[in-house]
This record gives structure tokens, sequence and C-alpha cells, in this order.
């Protein structure tokens, strides 16, 4: 199955196999200008000119919930490879993080000096692109919300210079023994 966003402010499904079209999402009010599949393919995510986000059953067809927080209209979208946040791009210039499981935005992008045209998670899910009219890619790390994966990241980073640097004392050359890896 496959989604796409229309001018007249609905989603519609259509069967790859068949050319037929399977179902129409309706409810966004304005027209639709992007769409994401979840990663497990249960849920789409829709983008649009009223300036929000709403998420979707697939095999229902019913509206999740809708995330607002965009100044402008939303066109582009992109889910984290474990679906847990969904990056999204807009003609205000920014990009938002959203919890998916509470529709709560985690944090804004700022950065892009005219709107961004284009969201996407790197498969490990550690880094956020984003491509603006502005003509820049900029690459954003993204940390979800927990300590303990932001000092195992910075503790694998640092852990060979720590462990190899002469100027670095006995005792600090194990600061983070049991820590990541």
């Amino acid at each position: 199955m496959i989604a796409f966003g229309s001018g007249d402010n609905t989603i519609k499904l259509w069967d790859v196999a068949t050319g037929e079209e399977i179902k129409t999402l309706s409810g966004q009010g304005g027209s639709v200008t992007s769409v994401a599949y979840s990663p497990d393919g249960k849920t789409i995510a829709s983008g649009s000119g009223d300036n929000t986000i709403k998420l979707w059953d697939v095999a229902r067809g019913n509206q999740i919930k809708t995330l607002n927080g965009h100044g402008d209209s939303v066109i582009s979208l992109a889910y984290s490879p474990d679906g847990k946040t969904i990056a999204s791009g807009s003609v205000d210039n920014t990009i938002k993080l959203w919890d998916v499981a509470t529709g709560e935005e985690i944090k804004t992008l700022s950065g892009h000096r005219n709107y961004v045209a284009s969201v996407a998670f790197s498969p490990d899910g550690k880094t956020i692109a984003s491509g603006s009219v502005d003509k820049t890619i900029k690459l954003w790390n993204f940390y979800p919300n927990n300590l303990n994966d932001l000092m195992s990241r910075s503790c694998n980073w640092l852990r060979g210079y720590l462990q190899t640097n002469p100027n670095v004392s006995d005792s600090d050359k194990h600061l983070c023994d049991g820590i990541g890896i």
C-alpha cells in the first residue's frame, strides 16, 4: 500500500499491485504536503498547510492525534528508525521533533534561513539531516531525552583518548569504565 497527500486535504491509500484506491483519510485542514509511514507500517503521519501533523491508524483509517506547534505549513516528515520520534520540517524555517506516544514537542531545531523542504533520520537514528531552500543541508545530533544514552555515547567517543593519552592521570583513565559499549 502506498500513501500520498492531496490538495483536497486528504490522504489517499492505494494498492500498489492493483492500482486501486483503497481508502481516503479525511480531516486535514489544508493541502496535505507530506506523508510518512511509521517503521511498522501501522501509522501514517501527514503534514499540512494547516500547520499541523496528524497521525492516522492505517488499518482503521481514523485519526489518532494532532500535533500542533509549527507557525506555518508542514512540508516534510520523517519517522525515527525506532518509530518513537517524528521530525517535521516547515515553511516556518524550523525542524520540530515530536514524541509519537504523547504527541508532545521534544525540541525545535532552528538555523535555516528559509523553509525546510526535507528531513531524514540516519539509519541508526542518531543524526537528523535537514535540507532547506536556503541551499543548505544541516546535520543535527539527536539524543533522545536520556542522560544514560548521552553518557554512553560520550564515553564511547572519549574512551580511547583517556586510556592512551600520557597526560591523563591513572585514575582519570578509568572514568568511563562500565559506561557505554
